[in-house]
Parts: structure tokens; sequence; C-alpha cells
């Protein structure tokens, strides 16, 4: 009878290559405690699907700050404590500075523009010095306050107007800040395609860097498979993110070029960053458009989820808004909105964001790094090439660092002694600790929250009969985790403060 070669079979042939490559292999010192995996699949069946950061959570409860996972043979360790994130990450970070190479996402779709999945050296470098020289220093962030401060008076326009599509305003607004930063593109208020364009791409961005999402990433000669072959439909998948990846790098690029050919280019940070760029060569031209993409794609993801998670809080915790607002009708009063220049003076508000950013961190478990030979923690051996990942959310509920870390409150970061700066610990680490994510996502959030609390008051929705709808608290497991869609209540906090939201976004008009 003849016999069909399969995808299946060539899987567990290439399976069969690797278990005995590991039989042969010797560790020089145990691996760090972790669950015990099973034979071949390793710890498979330990890791789920959803909330990734609250099971590694429990494993360090039971197993300590550094914990090992086996994924079908790849190395995984989760990092669990600012100790531990300081002893590899800061200490040791010449080897623990790389990133995985995805070859779903670096090879097949080239995602590897991206600073964040970027190798460590040159073009990663040359990519940061961009950063740096353009908003890296609080005074380089501070030219850029009058864009941030226009799109939020309008981000108030669209909740006065339309308060049941928050998640559509939160999205413009954040879309609105990083197009015009990064390209001086000021996007249409309907079905935007650069908008649009950059939702999809971090769509992609969250699969391809979610370990183990692709057999191909275990297996990286599956890549060599026919895309008509049984199986393969990844290779379909491939060719239309692909796609996604080139125009998120190359369309508003163009787009700027063109401006600046016809002079009508307003200054953005590829327009500045190709005007100083000297004698243009073809790495100089690669790293400030990659760059520039970076910026874009995943420029606004982490605002639009932390301005999400905000209007959530304010949801759930009254009392802190209650005392945000008193604070704001104090100090700024009733004639005018909070900007940023406001900021020294709001010591609540202030700490309310600082909450906002420690009760749900948006990337709860920071993007692997990948150790780039042998290395003996403690005792334990961490082989080369291994994922190391710091657990984010588990830095931030930590109760050495934050007492009832499962608490709303603000108050944690003030008066004589306060607790640590969250935003310290959930914007990366070592040399890959970002500018972009430090300085712009924070003044963009500030500014949202500011606004948000001098002119509305929020709280939970009613049903028809005037019974209390309590808010769905749940959040995507996503590289990038926002809180799922739930309803609640916006209204004007008066009259006056629906005047001030109109007069100000009229402004911007």
């Amino acid at each position: 009878m003849a016999y069909s070669v399969s995808l299946v079979d060539v899987i567990l042939a290439l399976i069969a290559c690797i278990i005995l490559k590991r039989l042969v292999a010797r560790a020089p010192a145990p691996y760090p405690p972790g669950p015990k995996g099973w034979p071949i699949i390793g710890n498979l069946f330990d890791m789920p699907a959803e909330h990734k950061w609250l099971a590694v959570s429990e494993w360090a409860d039971k197993w300590g700050d550094v914990v090992y996972v086996n994924l079908l043979g790849q190395h995984f360790v989760f990092l669990n404590s600012t100790k531990a994130v300081s002893a590899l990450f800061e200490k040791k970070s010449a080897i623990y500075s790389d990133r995985p190479y995805f070859t779903m996402g670096c090879e097949l779709v080239q995602w590897n523009w991206t600073l964040a999945l970027h190798q460590f050296g040159e073009s990663h470098r040359a990519g940061r010095r961009l950063f740096q020289w353009y908003m890296g220093t609080k005074s380089a962030t501070e030219k850029l306050h009058p864009v941030v401060e226009e799109e939020s008076f309008r981000f108030l326009r669209r909740i006065l107007v339309q308060p049941q599509e928050l998640f559509d305003a939160i999205r413009k607004d954040a879309g609105g800040i990083i197009l015009r930063v990064t390209y001086s593109y000021e996007p249409q208020e309907e079905h935007d395609p650069l908008v649009e364009l950059a939702e999809e791409s971090m769509s992609h961005f969250a699969l391809i860097t979610s370990p183990n999402a692709f057999l191909v990433d275990t297996l990286p000669i599956l890549k060599y498979v026919p895309s008509w072959f049984p199986g393969a439909g990844f290779k379909k998948t491939a060719a239309w993110m692909y796609k996604c990846s080139v125009d998120t790098v190359e369309i508003p690029f163009a787009w700027v070029r063109m401006q600046m050919a016809d002079g009508t280019a307003k200054p953005s940070f590829a327009s500045r960053c190709l005007e100083d760029a000297g004698e243009l060569t073809p790495t100089k031209l690669r790293d400030i458009k990659w760059t520039s993409a970076s910026m874009y794609a995943a420029g606004a993801d982490t605002t639009v989820a932390l301005i999400n998670s905000y209007f959530l809080e304010m949801t759930l915790f009254p009392e802190a808004q209650k005392k945000a607002q008193e604070e704001i009708d104090r100090v700024i009063g009733p004639d005018r909105l909070p900007v940023l220049s406001d900021r020294p003076l709001l010591t609540y508000v202030e700490a309310l964001v600082k909450e906002a950013f420690r009760w749900h961190p948006v990337v709860p478990l920071d993007l692997a790094h990948v150790v780039t030979q042998d290395d003996i923690c403690d005792g334990h051996f961490i082989p080369k090439g291994s994922m190391v990942i710091a657990n984010i959310w588990k830095l931030l509920h930590d109760p050495e660092t934050y007492s009832n870390p499962m608490e709303f409150r603000p108050e944690r970061f003030l008066g004589e002694n306060p607790e640590r700066d969250p935003r310290e610990l959930c914007f990366g680490f070592g040399r890959r600790h970002p500018p972009l994510g430090l300085n712009l996502a924070d003044v963009s959030v500030w500014c949202a929250v500011a606004m948000s609390l001098a002119a509305f008051d929020v709280s939970k929705a009613m049903d028809e009969n005037g019974r209390v709808i309590e808010p769905l608290v749940d959040f995507t497991s996503e590289t990038v985790s926002t809180v799922k869609p739930f309803q609640c209540s916006i209204k004007p906090r008066s009259r006056a403060a629906e005047a001030l939201v109109l007069a100000n976004s009229e402004k911007t008009a």
C-alpha cells in the first residue's frame, strides 16, 4: 500500500531527533526549580493559554524567584523578583540582552524591523540612539506636550458626544498622538487607514511573540515545507502578515518623504531624522525607517491599554476618583482643564497614575531576553539560548515592595516613605529599557487621566430597571494586556465642565 508522508510524520521524526539530542546532553549543574515536566513535551500542559503571569506567579510562590520550565525542548526561565531581575538583566546585561529569533515573526513575516525584536547589535543601538536623541529626556518630551494636549482635548470631546464609544475614543487619542509625533500625520476622525494598519500590526505582533504559538518556531526546518503541504496553513498566515508588516514600515514613511519633497512636511520624528542624517546611506535610511515604524506600531498600544485600565479602575474605586477630583478643583479651579505644566502641583493625581501603572501592568510578562552563553545563577544552570522572562505582574504585586498589593491605593506613593515608582519596573530592563515607553506613554496617560478627572464622573452603569451593572474585570492575555470591554457610566461633572470640553476642542478644530 502506498504511504503518503504528512507534516505529522515530519514533525514526529524531528521530535525524535530532539529527544535523542537531549538524552546525550549533560548539564553542568541542575536547572532552576520548577514544575516537573513530561517526556518530550516538557511543561506544555502546565502553561495555561490565558493569564500566564498568574500561573508563573503561583510557581514562584512554590519554587522561588527563579523558575524553570521546558516547552517542547525550549528552555524558559522566569524571574519573579527585582533581585533576580537585577542579578541577570542588569549585572549580566552583556549576555542577557539578546532577543529570541522567532522563525515565524522574524523570517517568514519579517517583523525583525521593530526595535523590540532586534537582535542585540549595531542596528539595535542605532535605533536606541535615535529614540534618545528625539525624546529620550524629559526636556525633549516637553516639546511634544502641545500635541499630547491637543489630542487629549479631542479625546474629551469624543467621550462627551459618544460616551458609549469609550474604547474607540481611547484608540483614536493614542493613535493621533503617535502618528503626529512620528510622522506629523493627523488621522481622519473615522476609519483612518494608518490607525487601522497599526492596530492590525500589533495584533500580529502579539501572536508572533507568544512562545510556541507557531510550531515552526520550535522546529524551524518546517519553514521549508511548501504551503500546499497538509498542515502547512501557517505559510498562508505568514504571507498575509508579511504584507501588513511591509505596509506598516513603508506606507507612512513614504507619506513623510512625499511631504518633504513637496515642502509641506511639518516637524516629526521621521522628518527630523531624515533632515539631520547628513549623507543618507542605505543603512541610515533603514535605521530611520525601522525606528519610525517601531514607534508607530507599538507606541500607541501601551497607551491604549493604560487608559482603558484607568476607566475600569475609576468604575471600581470611586473614592480614589473623588480624592483626585477634589485636588484638581482645589489646585486648578473650575475655569480651565489641567495641562501637563500642572503636573508637579497635582500630587494625588500623580499617585493615581502610578497606581494605574502598577495595578495591572500592560505588559505582565516582559518580552523574552535570550542568554547568549551558558550561565550559572545561584548554583543553577541556565543554558545558552534560554528565553529569560521577567514576570512584571509579580514584581508589581510583591508584598515586600508594595503593601497590600492587590488593593488599588494611590496613597502608597505619598508621604515621607513612598513605595517604589512602578514605572521603574514596567518598561523593560537593562539594555532593553526603552526611552519611548518611559516618556511619551507616561505623559499621554497622565494628560488623558487628569483631563478626564476634571471633566467627567465615571461610575458603574445601570440597566433599564435601575439596577447596578457590575463591570467585567478581565484582561486579555496578549503581549500587551488590555482590559476586556466592560460597561460604565461617563457623565460631565457639571455644565461648566461640559463647556470647557467643548471650548478646548474647538481650539483644535
